[in-house]
């Protein structure tokens, strides 16, 4: 594919569409749980946990109600266990769950797909998830950014137009020269909104092989790419 006005730097979410997190997250609660709780559907507990998170970010409210999303998701844990009736976990191991979040594993086309991205643009993530975690995230599984950016650093959360402005602003580009990459489409339309492209990239296993995740290409996306490598394609690398 080639464009007719490509991009210079890519934004990238990193929650599911650079990595992920269901697996990741599922087989930490699978591990840390040891057995103790054998009628458990982990799995399911995620994505309950997960949508946890879509709640608690909906209802932060601007800046100076602030929270992380760390302690987003050690706070909904103790609530879902709580609902759960689970008792078997100790401080620590509710600590070191909720932190499973900051270890997530990349896709199989993740890294080969950024390697050959960045021989050709600025990659650059924009994330809900605090600006530690992003790093934690990357460094655990190995994700070559040129840059991190952070709702964190918005003070507001995505879809929120502040946190496309702010990474626009710390990029020094104009919105018409970078292209949000994502796997969810309310943060695509929101950066088409401001003006920036938008790649959709499909993750039909975002929430598991038994989730239902909407893989749709969409004609009102720039590009439509079934993995990172494709997307590196279609724009030329």
């Amino acid at each position: 594919m080639i464009l007719a006005n490509p991009p210079l730097a890519l934004l990238f979410d990193v929650q599911g569409t650079a990595t992920d997190f269901h697996s990741t997250v599922t087989s930490a609660a699978r591990r840390i749980s040891a057995g103790r709780c054998p009628d458990v559907d982990w799995e399911g507990f995620v994505d309950r946990w997960r949508a946890a998170y879509f709640e608690a970010t909906a209802r932060s409210g601007d800046g100076s109600r602030w929270r992380t999303v760390q302690s987003m998701y050690r706070d909904a844990l103790d609530v879902l266990l709580a609902e759960d009736g689970i008792e078997v976990f100790s401080a620590a191991e509710r600590d070191e769950l909720a932190f499973s979040w900051q270890q997530l594993d990349p896709w199989p086309d993740t890294v080969p797909g950024l390697a050959r991205l960045k021989s050709r643009y600025t990659l650059a993530t924009l994330s809900n998830a605090d600006v530690s975690a992003v790093v934690n995230i990357s460094k655990h599984s190995g994700l070559p950014w040129d840059a991190i950016f952070a709702a964190e650093m918005a003070g507001a959360f995505k879809p929120d137009p502040a946190a496309y402005r702010m990474a626009a602003t710390y990029l020094g580009l104009q919105p018409e020269q970078i292209m949000m990459v994502a796997c969810h489409k309310y943060d695509l339309r929101a950066a088409g909104a401001l003006g920036l492209g938008t790649a959709f990239v499909a993750r039909p296993l975002e929430f598991g092989a038994g989730g239902v995740v909407d893989t749709t290409y969409e004609d009102e996306f720039e590009i439509n790419a079934a993995d990172f490598v494709d997307l590196a394609e279609q724009l030329g690398c």
